[in-house]
């Protein structure tokens, strides 16, 4: 006996776009996205967390990367603060590491934000530069979070540790900001990248 033709219809639903409609609506999605593109980063736990936490949307490598520049400008901009919190000082080696770290960081804030905003206006036409601009600036906000930790290499105090672990923290989450927006140059596959 054949079906009725609304019984072919659900059938076919069923069979061909219910997977899509599930995959659409997957909360892991994003989550499996983050972690198959954090996998070669230089901290891929560090990627993870940092991106599985994060807010907005990942749905691709360009808000990957976006988020990514993000949580390092987040990041360096406290850092920043911190530094510029600091007092008592003891000796002239500490006060010249951390004023020199100051003026580091507020380039690296500078070069962060120059990026992500290179970031939210790719177009396919300028995309090439605008990415190896963005990978200019953040190779050198890493250059001068790598300096700032070299100037503290011959002071010894509570400062110098707890400068260490804030900037080393900057530095490991802007060097994952490098490699995603690497990726997405890569990856680049020609998407609309027009502002929305």
């Amino acid at each position: 006996m054949p079906l009725p033709p609304y019984s072919l219809l659900t059938l076919f639903f069923f069979i061909f776009l219910s997977p899509y409609f599930a995959s659409a609506k997957n909360p892991n999605a994003p989550q499996d996205l983050v972690r198959s593109s954090c996998l070669h980063a230089n901290y891929p736990n560090l990627c993870i967390h940092t991106l599985s936490s994060y807010s907005g949307p990942a749905n691709s490598p360009r808000d990957l990367a976006q988020a990514s520049v993000k949580v390092s400008l987040s990041r360096a901009s406290k850092t920043s603060e911190y530094l510029r919190s600091l007092s008592g000082l003891k000796t002239k080696r500490e006060r010249v590491a951390v004023s020199d770290c100051v003026e580091q960081i507020s380039d690296s804030v500078d070069e962060l934000g120059k990026s992500l905003g290179e970031l939210k206006h790719l177009r396919g036409e300028t995309f090439r530069w605008q990415m190896n601009n963005a990978q200019t600036w953040v190779s050198a906000a890493l250059t001068n979070e790598d300096t700032c930790l070299d100037g503290f290499e011959e002071v010894e105090s509570k400062v110098k540790s707890d400068v260490k672990r804030k900037i080393t923290n900057v530095a490991r989450v802007t060097s994952n900001a490098l490699y995603m927006i690497n990726r997405l140059n890569e990856s680049r596959g020609r998407p609309r990248f027009h502002d929305p």
